[in-house]
């Protein structure tokens, strides 16, 4: 049945006579994804550094954690979902036009952010989560035809993420720090809850697939009991974060959540798969949602080793950057027919967006020198930008 649909979907995508970028969903979100990581930090540079006039309504600030969040992420998870969907489903592709359209919207929410200063809030809103919401009705549309009713989670997942958006919105329109109201807090647990989910999916897959062509009789574990709990303690944990970021009880859930997902990954074989970079990317990527929760507990207990920020990028620049670097290399590769290895050149990029969570972490201990801000932007910039470049021809050039 899969082998069937994928065939139908390869001859759709032939039949179409417009730029090969159209075809699947992760050719045009994918790019779009890498080109605005590298744009828009430069644009907070120039704005930290008083180079550029502010006309976003955000601050400097919450406009970079809300394009990072729900612009840059928003564009990973709707190429991944665009690509992965049809394939659980049986149904074909969003190709085209209609997926033209989509991407034009997602463009338009980063040109009304950006210039939300000049125009009405509730505008700007309703601009910006038009795209995450045609989104969520053509993936909802997808999964309940199908009746693939085991990634409904998934779909609620994109549902929260819309809300988070749209509440962010609403603290921004009334002069508020958002980037520290529960608008973000609830958009970045969605986002780490996406990582969760999909990451323990593809990771072990991955991974036994790769092993079992080398004859490795050692492989990741099935999905079982082990794997349930770490998700419902990451789960309870994300919630108690939204809540009550600060609480006692909080850092308790999130400790609990940290050592069982550290658990869970330490069962996916990483030692065996080190030497191919897709794959101890992914690993890695993974590695920073327990990181996560860990250093957010240590964050609210308060004993100066892991300050809130700091402790925030880990799942930020970590898990929200690394694992969608991870998973935009390997699954172009495997959807355009090319061979699932990494050159030197992808691993340089692992190596520079590692290096950018490293430097902002250390950059928020309070007597650290403002050039690592600098720096670890700047290695994120070169870390997507070689993306951009690598990447390029696989996305833009017909299927191997």
């Amino acid at each position: 049945m899969v082998s069937k649909q994928q065939d139908t979907s390869s001859d759709r995508a032939r039949a179409w006579s417009g730029p090969t970028i159209l075809t699947y969903g992760y050719r045009p979100f994918f790019l779009m994804a890498g080109a605005w990581a590298v744009l828009a930090m430069v644009i907070w540079i120039t704005m930290l550094a008083g180079w550029m006039p502010v006309l976003t309504r955000f601050d400097p600030i919450s406009w970079h954690a809300h394009e990072m969040l729900f612009g840059f992420l928003g564009a990973v998870l709707a190429g991944f979902l665009l690509t992965a969907v049809p394939n659980w489903t049986g149904r074909l592709p969003i190709i085209g036009w209609p997926l033209a359209g989509l991407v034009a919207l997602w463009v338009l929410g980063r040109i009304a952010v950006a210039l939300s200063g000049l125009l009405s809030p509730v505008l700007i809103g309703g601009l910006d989560l038009l795209f995450p919401t045609f989104l969520a009705a053509l993936i909802g549309r997808e999964i309940i035809a199908g009746q693939n009713k085991r990634n409904l989670p998934l779909l609620a997942l994109l549902v929260l993420f819309i809300i988070s958006n749209g509440l962010f919105h609403a603290s921004a329109a009334q002069g508020n720090y958002a980037a520290s109201g529960v608008g973000f807090r609830m958009g970045l647990a969605t986002a780490v809850m996406f990582v969760t989910l999909i990451g323990g999916r593809v990771i072990p897959s991955f991974s036994r697939n790769w092993l079992v062509k080398r004859d490795v009789s050692d492989l990741p574990a099935p999905f079982g009991l082990v794997d349930r709990v770490a998700l419902f303690l990451t789960l309870a944990a994300l919630i108690g974060w939204v809540a009550l970021p600060h609480y006692t009880g909080t850092a308790i859930l999130c400790a609990f959540a940290g050592l069982a997902n550290l658990i869970r990954l330490s069962r996916w074989s990483i030692l065996r798969v080190w030497s191919e970079p897709l794959l101890w990317i992914l690993h890695v990527g993974f590695f920073f949602v327990p990181l996560g929760f860990l250093a957010i507990a240590v964050s609210v207990w308060d004993i100066g080793i892991s300050p809130p920020i700091g402790a925030q990028h880990i799942w930020m620049a970590g898990a929200v950057g690394v694992m969608p670097l991870a998973m935009m290399t390997r699954a172009s590769l495997g959807h355009s027919g090319r061979p699932l290895t990494a050159g030197r050149g992808v691993s340089a990029t692992y190596i520079l967006v590692l290096a950018s969570v490293a430097l902002r972490f250390i950059a928020a201990f309070g007597a650290s020198p403002y050039w690592l801000v600098y720096g670890s932007a700047l290695c994120w910039i070169a870390g997507f930008f070689g993306f951009c470049v690598l990447y390029w021809p696989i996305l833009t050039k017909p299927r191997s």
